[in-house]
C-alpha cells in the first residue's frame, strides 16, 4: 500500500469511527431523554426511544387564521364588467339637451344586470360639459340604481349639431331592490353617442353604447 493509500485508509477510518459514536450517543440520548409524541390533538411524553404506535414526533400544523380583507377586496363585492348598446330619446334646445328614455341590453359580466333604462340631460356651454343622469340596471326583482356623478362629462366633437359625443365618468350606485337592496359603489363609465338633428326641439332616436367597470357593493 503507498503513502497516498494508506493516508486515504486511516481517513475513512476516522470518519467511520466519528460515524459510529455520533450514532451510539444519538440512541443513547433517545433512550434516556423525554420526547414527545402526538396523534391529532392527543400529546403524549414518553422516555422511549420511540414513540407508541400511531404517535409520532411531528407535531400537527395550526390551522391556518382566517385571511383579513386586504386593499382593493370587499366582502359582498359583485363585480361588473358590461357593454350597453341600445338606444336613447333626445331633444336639444338652445340651452340644454334633454334625453327622455334610454333603453340598452347589456353583454360581458352583466353579475344578471343585463338591461339598462334611464333618462338624462345636459346644458352644455361648450364642447365638455356635465352629463346629469340616472338608470336602473337589470329587471325584475334584482335591480341596480345608478347616478351619474358631479364629474362625469360628455364631450362633443363640434360646437354644433349634428356632433358625436363621448361619455367618461363614473356612474355611482345608490341602492336598488332584491339582493341588491342597499347596494353601493362606484362603476367605471365611459360611452358615446350622437346627436344629428340640425333642427332644435327635433325629437331624434339615436344609438347609445355605455361600458360600466366596477364592483357593486352588496350588504
Amino acid at each position: 500500500m503507498n503513502v497516498l493509500q494508506s493516508k486515504l485508509a486511516k481517513s475513512l477510518i476516522v470518519v467511520a469511527a466519528v460515524g459510529a459514536l455520533v450514532a451510539g450517543s444519538t440512541y443513547a440520548n433517545a433512550a434516556s431523554k423525554t420526547i414527545t409524541c402526538y396523534k391529532g390533538t392527543t400529546v403524549k411524553k414518553v422516555t422511549t426511544a420511540k414513540c407508541p404506535t400511531g404517535f409520532t414526533t411531528t407535531a400537527p400544523k395550526a390551522a391556518p387564521a382566517p385571511a383579513k380583507a386586504g386593499a382593493g377586496t370587499t366582502a359582498g363585492a359583485v363585480a361588473i364588467n358590461a357593454t350597453y348598446k341600445g338606444s336613447m330619446k333626445l331633444v336639444w334646445s338652445d340651452s340644454d339637451v334633454k334625453v327622455s328614455s334610454i333603453t340598452a341590453t347589456g353583454t360581458g359580466t352583466t353579475a344578471g344586470l343585463a338591461s339598462l333604462s334611464g333618462t338624462g340631460s345636459s346644458a352644455p356651454s361648450s364642447q365638455c360639459d356635465a352629463i346629469i343622469g340616472t338608470g336602473v340596471l337589470g329587471s325584475g326583482a334584482d335591480t341596480v340604481k345608478v347616478t351619474f356623478d358631479s364629474g362625469t362629462q360628455g364631450c362633443a366633437d363640434s360646437d354644433a349639431a349634428p356632433a358625436n359625443v363621448t361619455l367618461k365618468g363614473n356612474a355611482v350606485v345608490n341602492g336598488g331592490t332584491g339582493k341588491y337592496a342597499g347596494a353601493t359603489g362606484t362603476l367605471k363609465a365611459t360611452g358615446s353617442f350622437a346627436v344629428k338633428s340640425t333642427s332644435a326641439g327635433f325629437t331624434e332616436t339615436q344609438a347609445l353604447t355605455l361600458t360600466l367597470v366596477g364592483n357593486i357593493v352588496t350588504k
